[in-house]
């Protein structure tokens, strides 16, 4: 592991050193960094995911049913109930909205 590691830094020094420091090989440098650190972030996801535990589907349904029984409706409305004023047909114009 420490010779890979050995022959990635010279190989990169390398190629700094002969460009003598171009911003080309600086931008190629910094992709190769990024490209490494993303696919090194995709394997560790995918090698979490594959570890998490399956949740059984009864304990999906439970948690569903046990929600469903938290949530709270309101009732509906009822025009007609008492006390309640019937709402006014459209007529025609007031004069102060003229």
């Amino acid at each position: 592991m420490d010779r890979r590691i050995a022959l990635l830094i010279v190989l990169l020094a390398e190629v700094l050193l002969i460009d003598g420091g171009s911003l080309t090989a600086a931008v190629a440098l910094a992709a190769t960094a990024t490209a490494a650190a993303g696919s090194a972030l995709v394997v560790c996801a995918v090698i979490s995911a594959r570890c998490a535990p399956a949740v059984p589907r009864t304990r999906v349904r439970t948690a569903i049913r046990d929600r469903e029984q938290r949530t709270a409706f309101l009732p509906q409305r009822d025009p007609d109930a008492r006390g309640r004023s019937r709402p006014r047909a459209p007529g025609r114009l007031l004069p102060t909205a003229a």
